[in-house]
């Protein structure tokens, strides 16, 4: 049986739970190497890391809001 199969028989409620709860950990993962929480040598690569996880936050709360 496929992923894609069990997710969409999941309960809308559920999916709805479960995306904003995704946009929440990909923005918070993201501020923390925006922070430097985790003690990257390279200030650079944490920037950039965390930059790029708090854009695909955004779209991913962006698809969850449309898709609703």
């Amino acid at each position: 049986m496929s992923t894609e199969n069990n997710f969409n028989n999941m309960p809308k409620g559920g999916r709805l739970v479960f995306g904003i709860f995704m946009v929440i950990v990909y923005v918070a993962v993201g501020l923390l190497f925006i922070f430097d929480v985790f003690n990257i040598d390279n200030n650079v690569i944490s920037f950039i890391v965390g930059i790029v996880l708090c854009v695909y936050g955004v779209w991913r709360g962006y698809r969850l809001y449309r898709g609703m």
